[in-house]
């Protein structure tokens, strides 16, 4: 099996792009944190893109969101945004795989993997990778002003508990 750079590039990127949503990244800064080669990571953020995965706007406070909401976005989707088909034998789908004799059963096995890799994918959306938030993550600069008031209300009742 073999999970490409373009792959794990732009799952890294989104999940940079998912971290603070509300605020435009640029691909400088995403290949910085992420240590992605950034001319590769344009070419790749070009595909998300055009996948609708990810939007962008020009000008000095453009950068780049995500399309849809984080828990909307699976890695299969992000998979095949960027390579096409998840699993391909000689470059060929295996929809339509048929070997003689012996070698018969083989082409199910592939398919099966196929569709196991595409369920484990499919299932896992970028929410799911992100690391949970601390009580001092919420309080960081930059942090929206709604989290803080929240994590102040949990304080509160603590306190009065």
């Amino acid at each position: 099996m073999h999970i490409s750079a373009k792959a794990d590039y732009a799952t890294r990127a989104l999940l940079e792009l998912a971290r603070e949503p509300a605020r435009p990244l640029t691909c400088e800064a995403i290949a910085s944190s992420q240590q992605i080669p950034f001319r590769f990571l344009k070419s790749v953020v070009g595909e998300l893109r055009r996948a609708g995965l990810v939007r962008s706007q020009r000008g000095c406070e453009g950068g780049y969101w995500l399309g849809r909401p984080a828990d909307e976005i699976t890695l299969l989707d992000v998979s095949r945004a960027v390579d096409g088909e998840l699993i391909t034998l000689r470059g060929e789908v295996l929809a339509g795989l048929d070997y003689p004799g012996p070698a018969s059963g083989l082409p199910g096995v592939w398919r099966r993997i196929e569709a196991e890799a595409a369920a484990v994918l499919g299932g896992t959306t970028l929410a799911t990778l992100l690391p949970a938030t601390t009580d001092e993550d919420e309080h960081a600069p930059g942090k929206h002003p709604s989290n803080e008031h929240a994590a102040g209300e949990h304080l509160t009742r603590q306190g009065a508990a």
